[in-house]
Parts: structure tokens; sequence; C-alpha cells
């Protein structure tokens, strides 16, 4: 095909054009990344540099880790840091078993209760309970002040269930049948033939779940006492409440800036996502898609 012959979409960029999409990608960059370091800088920053710049850092000229220290030291966000890691990895281990079960059961064509089961999950995510029949619910149960309550009302994620429930139903139908004559059951398949071959969706939906986890606050507000807050919980008493880290524990006064370490403990509520982010980015595209499209 000629170069005049081509389509315009298939024609290469112009060279305005590039630079065009390099500006705004520089941008977005920008925009991204500045925000971040001027919190990693704050949170370094002396008391003194944190005051003479208006309560932000660009850059600290003395670093200094003095606002890590009284962290770690008042005890309040370690333990807060512990909370929020086990009930990321328990809530996480666990919604995954419960969705990856059902889903695997919803997807098998000819299910006893399949349709009506699947319905009333989807009728779930369109009518979502409020705030009080929830809260209702957890304290009849005997959830209140009980870390199961940032799990359990939460367990299965219908976007979650549908995207699983789609990737199952991509796997070819030669392979569900190759096992059974092999005289595999239904745990035997979902064990040795569906949860190898699904890695990527996996992958997406721990990822999913791990995140919303980890970054949940709203529920322990509700449910716990705050000694038994998790670092998200913490970290809005901070900020939004503009509380100092001595103001939480023993009630006298703190050598840091408050605002250097409420970006100390932003800092440290950010950065284990971000760290795990990187090595599961890979599957995002295969694992989203390949559900999405089939379910």
């Amino acid at each position: 095909m000629s170069a005049s012959a081509r389509p315009g979409w298939m024609e290469k960029p112009r060279p305005l054009t590039q630079t065009a999409k390099a500006l705004a990608l520089a941008a977005v960059v920008l925009l991204v990344c500045v925000p971040f370091l001027v919190i990693v800088s704050t949170s370094l920053a002396s008391t003194q540099e944190v005051v003479d710049n208006g309560g932000w850092v660009l850059w600290p000229t003395e670093p200094t880790l003095d606002a890590y220290r009284d962290i770690f030291d008042g005890g309040i966000v370690t333990h807060a840091l512990g909370v929020s890691a086990g009930v990321t990895v328990v809530g996480t281990l666990l919604s995954l078993a419960c969705t990856v079960t059902l889903a695997y059961a919803l997807s098998r064509p000819g299910v006893f209760g399949g349709k009506p089961v699947l319905l009333l999950v989807l009728f779930t995510f369109l009518f979502p309970p409020g705030m009080i029949p929830s809260f209702l619910l957890v304290k009849e149960l005997g959830l209140l002040d009980s870390y199961a309550s940032l799990v359990l009302p939460v367990l299965v994620n219908v976007f979650n269930l549908v995207v699983l429930r789609g990737f199952f139903q991509s796997i070819p139908e030669e392979l569900y049948e190759a096992a059974r004559l092999d005289g595999a059951g239904d745990w035997r398949v979902l064990v040795s033939v569906v949860l190898p071959l699904s890695k990527a969706a996996l992958a997406v939906v721990g990822l999913f779940y791990a995140v919303a986890y980890w970054n949940s606050w709203f529920y322990a507000s509700l449910y716990l006492e705050s000694d038994h807050w998790p670092l998200q919980q913490v970290l809005r008493t901070y900020v939004v409440a503009g509380a100092g880290l001595t103001d939480a524990t023993t009630g006298e006064a703190t050598v840091t800036a408050p605002q250097t370490v409420q970006m100390a403990v932003l800092v440290i509520a950010t950065v284990p996502i971000l760290l795990v982010y990187p090595f599961l980015q890979k599957y995002f595209t295969k694992g989203v898609l390949t559900g999405a499209i089939k379910s």
C-alpha cells in the first residue's frame, strides 16, 4: 500500500503532533510526581525549614528523619501499620478464596441455582446497603470493635467476581472435558486446570482487593475503637483533623512540625502499595480485558 493510499490513522505522526504528545505526557508526569516529591521532601525537612517555607518544602537542604523517629517511637502508627498489614493480607486471601470458588461455580453451565444466585449478586451491586443497615447488621453479628468487621462485610466484590467469572468462561471447554474424562472432580479441575491458567486474572483481582483493604478507613471509623484503628484512619486523623503525633498518644508537645508528621505518615501509608504495584502491572491488561470481554 502506497503512502498516499494509507488511511489517516496509519500515517506516521507529524513532528508537531509528536511534540504536542510529548509535552502533554510530560505535563501529566509532573502533575503526578511533583506533589509526591513535595510530600516526601516535607517529611524529611527540619522543623525550621518547614516553618520558613510556609509548611511545604520542595527539596530539603538539611534532610532529617526526626518525623519518622517520632512516629515509630510513639507506637500508635506502628500498631496501626501492623493492623493494616494484617487486615490486608488476611482479607485479600479470604476474598480471593471466596471470589474464586463462587466465580467458578457461576461460570459452569447447568449449575443448580446458578442464574438466581448470579442475579442476586448483581442486585447487591446495583442496590448496595446503606450505612445504617450495615452498622445494625455488624452490631447484631457481634462484630463491633473486631477486625472481622473490616473483612466480612466486603468479602466478595461484585466487579471482581464478574471479572473472574468471565475469565473462567474464556477457558476452552475442551480442557474441562479432558479433566472430567481423567476422573477429576470439580475441586480437582479448579485447582489443577483453572487456577494455573488464571494467574493474570488472579493477580489483578488480588491487587484490587489488597488496595481496597489497605486504603479502607470508613468502616474502621464506624466499627472500631481508636486503639484498634488501621493506618489509613490514623492518617485521616492527622491530616484532616490536624492532630499531631503526640497529641494522639501522650498529649505532650511534639519536637517536629505537625505538617512534617502528617507527610511522614502519608509516605508510610503510600509506599507499600507503590512497591507492590510494579510487579503486578504487566497482568492488568491481560487479566481485566479478558474477563471483561467474555463476561
